[in-house]
Formats: C-alpha cells, structure tokens, sequence
C-alpha cells in the first residue's frame, strides 16, 4: 500500500455510518474499519435487505447496525444519523445506459439524496461528511455525471449552510475500481468464456485504483479535510485494450465503438479548475469556489504546503505520467 494512501482518521470510540454500504465500497470499508479500529457503532445504510442480511452474517460484530432505507428518504436518514459522528455517502445510482433510460430515478438518489444528507447530517450535529464522487462528474456527457456534478457542488456548498463548528463536508473524486461491482473487469471475465470480447475504442484510457485504495484514501481525507475541497489521489492510467489482453489473453476482440454518453478518455481535474487546484505528493485539491479560507493559507496537509498547478492544467487519463502495467494489474487481481 501507497504510503500516500494511508488512513490518518481514527474510529475509535466513534459512530460511523455509511451509506449505500452493502456495495464494493461499503463491504471494504465496513472490514478495514473493523480490522483497524474499534467504533462504538458501524451503520450500513442501505435499502437491499438481503444483501443486509448476507452482510450480518459476514461481519458478526457487536459494532454493526443495519438500517433499511433510502437516501430518498429524510424521515428515516434523520432516525439512523442520531448520534452519528462521520458519515460516508458512497450510495447512489451509478449505471449510465439505466441512468439514460430513467433520468428522474437517478436524479432523485443522486442529487435529492444528496441534499437530503446533507440537511440531516447538518440537523444531527454530524461532525464530518465525505461524498464519493466520480471521473464521470468531470464535464459531463451522460446523465450520470450530470448528477454526481451536481452532488458534489451541493456537497461543497454544504459548508455555508453548517457555518462556522458545524458540520464539514467534502468530497472524494477517483476513477474505476478494479474488481467492483458492475465494473468492466467481472464483465470481461463473464465474456472471456465465450472466446470473444466488445472492445469500445483500443484508444480508451480509464484511471484505476484497487478498492482498498479507495477505502483508505477517503480515510485519510476524513483526517486532514477542511470542508469544500474536492480530494483527488494521483493513480495510474491505463488503457482498456490492454487491461482485456492482460485479462484475456487469449480471447479475440470486436471493436463496437464508443456507446451513448461514454468518453475516449476521463478527466478529474478539468482545466477550467486549474486556478483552485493545489499539487500535494500524493494527491490534488481543488479548493471550492468560494472559500473561506485565506489567500495566504499556507494550504498544509499532512505537513506539506500545496503547490498551485500551472494555468491550464488538466488531470486526465490519456496524458497522465502515471500508468498500469499488466503485471500490475495482476498483482491487485489476486489481492
């Protein structure tokens, strides 16, 4: 593990809940949480019953609390914030063909959910409160990134509502996770046994970071946030021909083209943010719009002064200087 990546938040003694918690992240975070601290409760917060239900058995702890319920509703995210000290947003709806075909189901989760999370967070007396963001929010073309945008700017402005010792908020933005649910690699997998795979475009780039990556990066963001950055870790690029070829070797390709509302390749930081973004060794802040902190901040995180990136800057997957290798790749395959 990335010294970059390691957690700095301490759960001890805390309440935790996280939202969406019996998905990839959810089930990661839930058991590093429990192998590395002792939290007073661990809330997943989720409307899948069943998937609670696979999820109790799993990880029998005292900790654990399992709350049925949906960000759509205020009423019951009100019941399961009482007395919660952090909360992580990861729940949302997240596939962009189903997102396309129900635009106001995915508006509802995506962006009224978040809002919901952040009035009740702010009326529970939460202390901190990291959304998940995505690649896709970064000047969006589907649906999907439309609403993640519009979340993380409901997220960053949720700072001026909780004012000065109320709750703070921030949001953590990073690419495709190896081995998630729902992600190109089981797909690929499930494909290969036919002999033949759908390839978009051999010239598509992806960023990708392995799911305990992603776990402990947001817990160190909960340990050094200030409220309204947008935290960006520095991970590898690579392109998706080569992650088939190092999945199926062996397997043909037929190159489709590129689907509805899908880029040749991602970008985290866009251009037009350059001006509030701060180069850390590990990752990139984007600082918010409008901030309350001063102009001559010295910006230290993890005692390091940010460095302003050079105008025009742009944090994308086909110029990164970062990039997997298939033995790489592999090795966070068998983890």
């Amino acid at each position: 593990m990335s010294k970059k990546f390691e957690p700095i938040t301490d759960y001890d003694g805390k309440s935790v809940m996280v939202t969406g918690g019996t998905g990839s992240f959810g089930h990661a975070f839930v058991k590093r949480v429990l192998a590395d601290y002792k939290p007073r409760r661990l809330i997943v917060y989720s409307r899948d019953e069943l998937k609670q239900f696979e999820m109790a058995r799993k990880f029998d702890n005292p900790a654990m609390r399992f709350f049925l319920g949906d960000v759509r509703d205020e009423g019951r995210l009100r019941r399961a914030m009482r007395g919660v000290d952090v909360v992580i947003h990861a729940a949302a709806l997240k596939q962009v063909p189903a997102a396309e075909y129900n635009p106001i189901e995915c508006i509802k989760t995506n962006v009224l959910g978040a809002e919901n999370i952040i009035n009740t967070a702010i009326d529970a007396g939460v202390k901190k409160v990291v959304a998940l963001s995505t690649d896709k929010a970064v000047n969006p073309t589907n649906l999907y990134g439309a609403t993640k945008l519009c979340s993380d700017k409901l997220f960053t402005a949720g700072n001026n509502l909780s004012g000065e010792g109320g709750t703070v908020f921030s949001v953590v933005r990073y690419g495709n996770v190896i081995g998630s649910r729902g992600s190109v690699i089981p797909m690929f997998k499930e494909m290969a046994k036919n002999g033949t795979l759908p390839i978009t475009d051999e010239r598509m780039t992806r960023f990708w970071l392995s799911i305990d990556e992603g776990v402990m990066f947001v817990n160190g963001c909960l340990g050094m946030m200030r409220g309204g950055e947008t935290f960006v870790p520095k991970i590898p690029s690579m392109k998706i021909i080569d992650l088939a070829k190092t999945i199926c070797p062996d397997c043909k390709f037929e190159f489709i083209g590129i689907r509805p509302g899908e880029k040749l390749h991602e970008v985290m930081v866009p251009r037009d943010e350059a001006r509030n973004t701060l180069e850390y060794s590990g990752f990139y802040i984007i600082k918010p719009s409008f901030q309350k902190w001063a102009k001559d901040d010295p910006m230290l995180y993890l005692g390091e002064k940010g460095k302003a990136v050079k105008d025009g800057f742009e944090y994308s997957s086909d110029t990164n200087t970062t990039w997997m290798s298939p033995e790489q790749l592999q090795e966070v395959l068998v983890e």
